[in-house]
């Protein structure tokens, strides 16, 4: 399945009725259509400056919340990943401190999950453990990225170290004769990072990933970094993201771009279903608030809040009335 021509397709259909009767039929024949997005650790090996857990107070907070156990993750697993389309693990902490990370994704292939995915630093992978996870069912690495150069990398992403992320990229390189999986890199800029991508493909070899997403910087909690003013960037931003393109179509790379700098707070039109595709869980939260998953099914709980009815409704309701969400997706898709 490719997740990318899906969210094309997402963003081509402009009508949001469509799309929620779309939904309410997938949900009334019981057929996937859930992102399960699922961190199974509260916890992270890097400070990065642009995240929360730069914020001391933010980490300590965290402590005594814990991680999944083992068949929590089976519960979870059973509750819920037979409605997911997709399955990212992953979201806001670091997936690859968590010790049975092969057996979430393994989880995800019993139940036959369409796509499954992992976001990290990639600080802890190595060739083995890369394997280890596509024997597993793995189909997509999304890698976190700050700074194309080892200075910009090491400032930014504090605690990372260049040369072992450099590593996993010629890992992913060397696998990618023996397995059929995808590598995303999620590059984060702000005013202090951004010009270097001119570099990009200096550093990394365009066979070594498949997409490339350039996003801008977003406050996400108390980080240490919080200069979030783009505007002197404003005159380079075409010509770098034009000359990204250009790399990218050369060694055949999805971009997930915007060509050009977007407003703070635009409303995306496709984010009017992102409400009631986008499940969250953690060993703190489970999708909707009041969802007893240990004890009651996805069916259960959807019958007993209305879910159905919910979808359905929305067909007939405005843009204006429904809640949207800013900047759910803040770039174009060039396939």
């Amino acid at each position: 399945m490719n997740i990318y021509k899906l969210l094309k397709l997402n963003r081509s259909i402009k009508n949001h009725r469509i799309k929620f009767f779309a939904l309410f039929l997938l949900h009334k024949f019981n057929k996937r259509y859930l992102s399960v997005n699922i961190d199974p650790i509260l916890a992270c090996n890097l400070r990065c400056k642009m995240c929360y857990f730069s914020d001391n107070d933010y980490v300590k907070s965290l402590k005594g919340k814990g991680q999944f156990k083992k068949e929590e993750i089976e519960r979870v697993a059973k509750t819920i990943f037979s409605r997911a389309l997709k399955l990212q693990i992953g979201c806001g902490t670091e997936p690859t401190v968590y010790k049975n990370l092969s057996d979430v994704v393994a989880l995800g292939k019993k139940y036959k999950v369409p796509y499954i995915s992992i976001t990290t630093n990639a600080n802890l992978l190595d060739e083995e453990k890369i394997e280890e996870l596509l024997k597993a069912g793995l189909n997509e690495f999304t890698i976190s990225l700050h700074g194309v150069n080892k200075e910009s990398y090491e400032n930014f992403m504090k605690k990372g170290n260049y040369e072992k992320f450099k590593n996993a990229f010629r890992a992913f390189e060397k696998l990618k004769a023996k397995y059929d999986f995808k590598v995303r890199i999620n590059y984060t800029f702000n005013k202090d990072n951004f010009l270097e991508l001119k570099d990009f493909f200096k550093q990394f070899n365009g066979k070594s990933f498949d997409i490339l997403q350039i996003r801008p910087i977003r406050k996400i909690g108390n980080s240490e970094y919080n200069d979030f003013d783009l505007e002197p960037i404003q005159e380079n931003y075409y010509s770098i993201i034009q000359e990204i393109k250009r790399n990218c179509k050369e060694n055949s790379i999805t971009l997930l771009a915007s060509d050009v700098l977007l407003k703070k707070d635009l409303v995306d039109d496709t984010s009017f279903i992102a409400n009631y595709t986008y499940c969250y869980v953690s060993p703190e939260k489970f999708w909707k608030e009041g969802f007893n998953w240990k004890e009651e099914s996805f069916e259960e709980f959807s019958r007993r809040i209305g879910w159905s009815k919910r979808l359905f409704l929305n067909v007939f309701m405005s843009k204006d009335k429904l809640q949207s969400t800013p900047n759910h997706l803040n770039y174009d898709i060039k396939i």
